[in-house]
């Protein structure tokens, strides 16, 4: 097997640079500068990535993304998607088609570019995502392209530090329009400047939360203001990955037409940050929202702590988390509410909840209520299962709610059952189902068919899954089962979901045990299953079922079934 090294890199760039310099490439960079502009451009490309690609193919792609870099008015992006080949532009790129993208650096740009192309099904092959120092002209054409030194973190002079993103997918169907495919990668590019630009402004938005907070709390408990008012601190303290801010109050909406009275939570005009920045004619009616729904939002509570019901296009493909802060009258009724949108960090969900305000209180909380000693076995081991639990269960779930789910949990890990633990979200968005069963059960067709079983009972539009398999002896799954828009979740019987799931988990050699006890009772059948377990092959297996060999079983060993 050959493999591509990189020495074999360096050659292919001398070539693409002997090429540009005779001539036989146009269009490109300056000569002077194409062989500084090249090395940078592939400079943290896999030399195995560029195996295949001739000399035409590694300048044609830079003589091609500096050509659409040509033009770019200040605070926008410009982006090309073609097919590139021989015929018709000097070069290819193995037959995929080519996303380019010229734009100013910020954060989160390839993560969200490839993230769109994924929703769209586009498999992403490769991606080369060089940063230049550019100098333009007032209206946006281009001047210099410059290499970005090691280390430096600021453009030089009057220079603007730009991504420019080649981003290689499945070759672009006949039928396909790429400009929709352009105006879908424009849109998410926007959400990502409107993001990161108002960043800092969305995060001192929270901080000055917490200081009206303090200064001038609202008239609630006052250690539910304290909570909140920390938590507000610590998700501002990199916890938080802000994308949008915008403020609503609540408003009475008399009968009108064919829509009837009721209360409207409307947008203020002009508060909106990031990729809530548009003043649209933004409402959400109480009035069409189930009644649990519309209490929820009248609760004299301050904090809302929820899963939006859209997919962030910015930074990961997660629904987006919600955090309201609700605002109240004299009177101590909600007046409205202030809106953070955005993803919990990563740093958010490795560190310990002992750590995490509100989350620190509602362990203890929880542990109080179970009555055990945190000193003793199951002390700790109730708080081992709250530090392991999902975390976002822990914020979206009340104390007097995850009390009894945490001590599920925490049975559930001991045995050798398969057990569900289920919370439908309180605005009616989707259901979190928590499943453990015994890790030899847990494999990726199984994990299909539990998927299925919940998409088919809750009448599901999409289901989201995450597997947590350590060195105990169970696995956990955790479902988040999303719901049609409006619709709350349906009463769910636990014990015949359980019996369905556990269904569904069974294998052969589960079959084989039950099989035995069943022939031969319970204390010469466990015997006997234990002994006999490992000692079918494969292919006896997918002949006979396990009643079969329990039979044949008998016959080896002389005796007869019950």
């Amino acid at each position: 097997m050959s493999t591509t090294t990189h020495d074999d890199k360096s050659d292919l760039l001398a070539k693409a640079t002997d090429l540009a310099l005779a001539g036989r490439g146009s269009g490109g960079p300056p000569h002077a500068e194409v062989g500084d502009l090249l090395r940078a451009y592939y400079r943290h490309v896999a030399a195995e990535d560029l195996a295949g690609r001739t000399d035409v193919d590694v300048y044609g792609a830079l003589a091609s993304h500096f050509r659409l870099a040509g033009s770019r008015p200040q605070g926008t992006a410009r982006v090309r998607v073609f097919t590139p080949t021989l015929a018709e532009h000097g070069w290819s790129a193995g037959g995929h088609s080519v996303v380019e993208v010229v734009t100013d650096d910020m954060p989160f740009l390839v993560d969200s570019l490839t993230m769109e192309l994924s929703r769209q099904l586009r498999d992403v092959h490769l991606v080369v995502h060089p940063h230049f120092d550019v100098r333009r002209d007032i209206t946006g054409a281009l001047q210099h392209v410059g290499v970005v030194d090691d280390g430096a973190v600021e453009p030089t002079g009057d220079t603007v530090r730009e991504s420019w993103m080649h981003v290689e997918i499945d070759r672009v169907r006949d039928g396909d329009d790429p400009e929709a495919i352009v105006e879908r990668i424009q849109a998410v590019l926007r959400d990502v400047r409107e993001a990161v630009e108002d960043w800092s402004r969305t995060r001192q938005r929270m901080l000055d939360v917490v200081a009206e907070l303090r200064s001038d709390p609202p008239p609630l408990d006052a250690d539910e203001v304290r909570q909140g008012a920390e938590l507000l601190e610590w998700l501002a303290d990199e916890h938080f990955t802000f994308l949008g801010y915008r403020e609503y109050v609540l408003e009475h909406v008399p009968a009108d037409g064919d829509s009837e009275e009721g209360e409207t939570l409307r947008a203020v005009p002009g508060t909106g940050l990031g990729i809530l920045r548009a003043d649209q004619s933004l409402s959400e009616s109480f009035a069409r929202l189930p009644d649990p729904v519309k209490a929820k939002a009248r609760e004299r509570t301050l904090l809302v702590l929820a899963k939006a019901n859209s997919r962030a296009t910015v930074h990961r493909p997660a629904y987006l988390d919600y955090v309201g802060v609700k605002t109240f009258g004299a009177d101590g009724e909600v007046t409205g509410e202030r809106r953070f949108l955005g993803l919990f960090s990563s740093t958010a969900y490795a560190e310990s909840l002992t750590r995490i305000p509100l989350l620190r209180e509602r362990a203890a909380a929880v542990l109080r209520a179970s009555g055990y000693d945190p000193r003793s076995y199951a002390g700790r081991a109730l708080m081992d299962t709250l530090e392991s639990y999902p975390r976002d269960e822990l914020f979206h779930t009340d104390v007097d709610e995850l009390g009894p789910m945490a001590e599920a949990a925490m049975n559930a890990r001991e045995r050798r059952s398969v057990r569900a633990i289920i919370r439908p979200d309180s605005y009616g968005r989707y259901v979190s189902v928590l499943v453990y069963l015994p890790r030899d059960r847990y494999n990726t067709g199984v994990r299909e068919r539990f998927s299925q079983i919940l998409s088919e009972r809750l009448g599901a539009t999409s289901v989201e899954f995450t597997v947590r398999i350590n060195e105990s002896t169970t696995a956990r799954v955790h479902f988040v089962v999303h719901l049609p828009a409006g619709e709350m979740p349906p009463e769910i019987d636990t014990a015949d979901l359980e019996r369905r799931l556990t269904e569904a988990s069974r294998n052969w050699r589960d079959d084989f045990i039950g099989a035995v006890i069943a022939e031969y009772g319970e204390e010469v059948g466990s015997v006997l299953g234990r002994r006999y377990l490992d000692s079918f092959p494969e292919a006896y297996k997918e002949d006979y079922a396990a009643r079969t060999a329990a039979v044949d079983l008998g016959r080896l060993e002389g005796i007869a079934g019950e």
